[in-house]
């Protein structure tokens, strides 16, 4: 079974992967207005799931403007928390 937080990063990986298929689709088709509306979806969607994740479980990514840039290093590695039968 899935923990909360594994939800929230297979979701947001999933609403990343799809904003970063449509920039490529944009690439060749930089005027189609429903792709853009798509992309501009998607991209709100990640943003808010995102801000979501780093509230409840701590930054994703090392970032400059965090006070506290190294907090993300203190969450636990996928195989320390990875069930292993």
């Amino acid at each position: 079974m899935m923990t909360e937080r594994e939800i929230l990063l297979k979701k947001l990986s999933s609403y990343c992967f799809m904003a970063d298929d449509l920039r490529l689709y944009l690439d060749t088709h930089p005027y189609d207005k429903d792709t853009i509306a798509k992309l501009n979806e998607y991209t709100e969607k990640a943003n808010k799931l995102k801000a979501e994740f780093e509230s409840k479980y701590g930054p994703l990514t090392a970032s400059e403007n965090d006070a506290n840039r190294w907090k993300w290093i203190k969450a636990p590695w996928p195989w320390e928390t990875e069930d292993i039968d």
